[in-house]
């Protein structure tokens, strides 16, 4: 008797639950990282961290994905699937996010909050890998795209995280008690919505030292290049706008919120138009609409200009991520794996990216180190353009 390989079951009303259930997933997850990003400041005030202690700290953060890449595609078939792996990580991952502020009781140096960091990373990925390869699963189920949907969730969950962590702030809230509050909510969406999803992926995904299948690396490259764009925007946006265009802080940070709206918006809408277009196409438009708007962001040079440059990068950007994730999922020996391999490539750039744009800044200028942007949306549209000719069908 041969045995079906483990998936979500694809009756519908299981697949409308399980499609709710990763969508919540991705909710969760955005929402714990924007709750983070707003907690910072706290946290540095509260272990008396300078510029340079705290970067170490987010290094540490960084890191810690890096170092879970190598497990993260192999954890599923050996936990039972994507599903049983996500019960398990997500509460630990939101469990992480309230420890952070409490290592001061353990210590008021770096050493345990770094180590912390480093953890919180670590869970990071052992959600983010597997939860995009449940939502391949349930993609293909589905029977067309609808990973945008899923990432729309993510920056959904960002902004609803930040937005309700400034508010506990602005209320006197600790970072104790703001983390506290937001990963209690982290945890109760997340457990729940992963009874909702199924099994998943739990396909044998080959050896821990794998490398790289030939096919995945131009789609690998893409996501590298891709986050690189966008966490030279996330990082370095406000400041540019502020310190190099002479707007107001505040007036800054409404330029990077038109960036990050449009980014949700066109995630919201990416589905119809992968549809239509087809991933390869996407990711080939999306690479002209980052090359425009970085031109008009550094070439103009105008208030106006960098906030409409910085919109249409958004746009561009919104569904690379999304395209590739899907087509490396499709293309790999297993969901989990071609997801896990684009991901390594993709926190990689994010973590050595922003450095990248700093050191640039620093022997020149942001409008300079901004403009490496060009060619690297050029270089995303080559690679795309040669996924095209390999796969037309995409």
């Amino acid at each position: 008797m041969t045995t079906a390989p483990a998936s979500v079951e694809n009756d519908e009303p299981t697949l409308v639950r399980a499609r709710i259930g990763v969508t919540a997933i991705f909710f969760a997850n955005g929402f714990a990282v924007g709750s983070w990003a707003v907690a910072i400041p706290l946290v540095k005030a509260m272990f008396g961290l300078t510029d340079a202690t705290l970067s170490l700290v987010l290094f540490a953060a960084g890191a810690g994905a890096i170092a879970a890449m190598p497990v993260a595609g192999l954890l599923p078939p050996r936990m039972g699937g994507t599903g049983p792996t996500l019960r398990a990580t997500g509460p630990i991952f939101a469990a992480l996010l309230a420890a952070l502020p409490l290592m001061h009781v353990l210590s008021p140096g770096i050493a345990p909050l770094a180590i912390c960091a480093f953890l919180f990373g670590v869970f990071n990925i052992l959600v983010d890998v597997p939860m995009n390869a449940h939502a391949s699963v349930v993609e293909r189920r589905w029977g067309r795209a609808i990973m945008s949907s899923f990432h729309a969730a993510w920056s959904g969950g960002g902004l609803v995280g930040a937005a309700f962590g400034g508010l506990l702030i602005s209320r006197g809230a600790s970072a104790p008690v703001q983390l506290g509050v937001e990963a209690f909510v982290t945890f109760a969406i997340a457990l729940f919505a992963s009874f909702q999803i199924g099994v998943g992926d739990a396909h044998p995904s080959g050896t821990f030292f794998a490398l790289p299948e030939r096919r995945l690396i131009a789609l690998g490259a893409i996501a590298f290049l891709s986050v690189f764009a966008e966490a030279a925007v996330n990082d370095w946006s406000t400041l540019y706008l502020s310190a190099d265009i002479g707007m107001t802080p505040g007036a800054a940070a409404g330029g990077f919120s038109g960036y990050a709206l449009m980014m949700f918006l066109g995630r919201a809408f990416g589905d119809g138009v992968v549809h239509r277009l087809g991933r390869t196409r996407v990711i080939a438009l999306g690479a002209l609409a980052v090359f425009a708007g970085i031109g008009l962001a550094v070439g103009l040079a105008s208030p106006p200009a960098v906030i409409a440059g910085f919109c249409i990068v958004g746009l561009g950007l919104a569904n690379m991520v999304p395209a590739v994730f899907s087509a490396s999922a499709a293309a790999a020996a297993s969901p989990s794996l071609g997801i896990a391999m684009a991901a390594t490539l993709a926190y990689a750039s994010n973590l050595i990216g922003p450095p990248i744009i700093g050191a640039v800044a620093s022997v020149s200028s942001l409008r300079a180190a901004f403009a490496m942007l060009l060619p690297a949306s050029l270089a995303i549209l080559a690679l795309a353009y040669g996924q095209r000719k390999r796969s037309p069908e995409s």
